[in-house]
């Protein structure tokens, strides 16, 4: 048997290297009946913010030829509402929980995370500086390195906890945020989250979306990811959890290959259920075939 751990802190380690990908997954109780979640390496929770928000306005998703575009604009419960209706089934969970927060400015997220990091099943913090479709906060953070820089470096004061900041694509260089977030004390990057996209109804001349543009996900953002997971590799020190239509077994080698520790599954997840135990499947069949016997060991072991 393939040893499927893969270690990210000295004090994190992760049973296997697949988690959800915030936003596709609900908190984890809502399709647990579904997909199981005991499959998974760690559920990445649907992101949280300080008060309730109700998002943007529908039609908010649309299927497009290889993916699906989405404007949810970050609607969520609330972190007080999160921890009332949804700490139990956390709670009771055996693998990592990594809450992802959301916020419009600097306070927002740090006192999301204080509120949060006394609970002993909180695993993780994600925070997401790279929605590309809400008019307040979001990618804003996610943008400029010295802005991130220091909301990092607030965040990291604030908590022990592994912290995960998750970058966008949608920047210049996506490299330089990387740093910024691993020189201010981030723990892992996440990446990428999705790229702007937009499409149009040929019979009605409108957008799909509300908000016209929204956020790209699923396999045709595949290549984006794996471009920028290469090129950020080699120049930080710190674990980076890739994203971006992984949607089989072979995906998920391919984003170790590139430099990925761990991936996020998401928009899979939703035309097929089976997918993570299926690309489990996968895995150790390629590893006993290609005789590995540590994941961890084909982690950023492409040729280029």
């Amino acid at each position: 048997m393939t040893d499927f751990r893969i270690m990210l802190r000295e004090d994190f380690i992760l049973r296997n290297p697949l988690l959800t990908a915030s936003g596709t997954y609900g908190y984890g109780d809502e399709i647990a009946d579904l997909i199981d979640p005991e499959l998974y390496g760690g559920i990445v929770t649907k992101s949280i913010s300080l008060e309730p928000r109700v998002g943007n306005p529908p039609p908010r998703i649309a299927e497009v030829t290889s993916g699906m575009l989405n404007s949810i604009g970050l609607a969520n419960i609330g972190v007080d509402k999160f921890l009332e209706e949804k700490e139990e089934f956390l709670a009771a969970y055996n693998g990592k929980v990594i809450v992802n927060i959301a916020g419009r400015k600097d306070d927002e997220y740090v006192q999301v995370v204080k509120k949060l990091s006394d609970r002993q099943w909180v695993a993780a913090f994600e925070i997401n500086v790279s929605c590309p479709n809400v008019s307040e906060g979001g990618i804003e953070f996610g943008r400029d390195p010295l802005i991130l820089g220091q909301l990092v470096k607030r965040l990291r004061h604030a908590t022990d906890k592994f912290l995960i900041i998750k970058l966008s694509p949608n920047v210049t260089d996506i490299r330089v945020l990387a740093l910024a977030a691993q020189e201010n004390g981030a723990d892992a990057i996440s990446m990428i989250n999705t790229v702007y996209g937009a499409a149009i109804d040929i019979h009605t001349r409108r957008p799909k979306l509300n908000t016209v543009v929204g956020g790209l996900s699923g396999p045709a953002v595949k290549p984006i990811a794996l471009a920028h997971i290469i090129k950020t590799y080699k120049g930080v020190d710190i674990p980076i959890i890739g994203i971006g239509g992984i949607s089989c077994g072979a995906d998920v080698i391919e984003f170790l290959l590139a430099g990925a520790h761990a991936v996020q599954i998401g928009t899979a997840n939703f035309f097929n259920p089976k997918v993570c135990g299926e690309m489990l499947d996968f895995i150790e069949q390629y590893c006993t075939e290609n005789k590995i016997s540590c994941l961890r060991d084909i982690i950023g072991r492409v040729e280029v």
